[in-house]
């Protein structure tokens, strides 16, 4: 993409860099994984500092979009999952947002005694069992998602239901369950070999992972949830106003 700034343009040029990143990451080259032309190249070619463009790099590599790694270059992050306080989703929500087909690699459904930590947020005996759905899901590539969901015993499922469907269209259609909070924990490891194996990638590789604590109209917990991401495939972002 060959383009220059126009310095008599009322937008600053670091802004107008930024929209010429966004123009140029969009092409499948780049999609793809080819590094970004060199800083030299892009300042020379667009006729600003490399300051100025390094502003427009930073603001796309907060936002998740490029990835930079030293002696090395700046290339488009893969298209991932995008989360956040301020705009909380299901995943199928999520994943409609970023135009990606879901694909359900795994799943499983079983009932299962608690560990004290879900029981307490339940407010159940740890003798009682939830259902329990296990899923490993992705983009028609790979996957990139291990989920396991604890259900509130006091939601009558069933275990028949069509879990390809979304979750909470389950519980709103079926059981008049209207969830409302999310509140979420999010945290960093290594893989280790049980959820390597499920996504795709190597024991020392790392992963996110994600709790979701979620609650109905009522305040009333229905479901306990817990993502182990791909770490090239998430994306979490805040926003914060003073």
């Amino acid at each position: 993409m060959k383009e220059k700034l126009n310095p008599s343009n009322p937008k600053p040029l670091h802004v107008q860099a930024e929209e010429f990143l966004r123009k140029l990451i969009d092409e499948e080259q780049y999609k793809n994984g080819k590094l970004l032309p060199s800083e030299i190249e892009l300042s020379k070619q667009l006729d600003i500092s490399r300051n100025t463009l390094r502003q427009a790099i930073h603001k796309l590599v907060f936002e998740g979009l490029l990835i930079r790694k030293k002696g090395f270059g700046t290339k488009v992050v893969r298209k991932g999952i995008v989360g956040g306080i301020k705009n909380w989703r299901s995943f199928s929500q999520e994943m409609k947002m970023l135009g990606i087909d879901v694909k359900n690699f795994e799943m499983h459904l079983s009932n299962k005694k608690t560990s004290k930590e879900i029981a307490n947020f339940f407010d159940i005996d740890g003798d009682t069992k939830c259902l329990v759905l296990e899923r490993v899901r992705g983009n028609r590539d790979y996957p990139f998602v291990y989920f396991i969901s604890y259900f509130n015993p006091t939601i009558k499922l069933t275990g028949e239901e069509n879990f390809n469907l979304p979750l909470y269209e389950i519980l709103e259609r079926e059981h008049n369950i209207i969830v409302k909070t999310s509140k979420e924990e999010i945290c960093a490891s290594l893989a280790g070999d049980f959820i390597a194996e499920k996504l795709e990638i190597k024991a020392h590789e790392a992963i996110l992972i994600r709790k979701r604590f979620v609650y109905d109209t009522n305040g009333i917990p229905v479901e306990y949830n817990v993502g182990y991401y791909r770490a090239d495939s998430f994306t979490y972002t805040i926003e914060a106003e003073r």
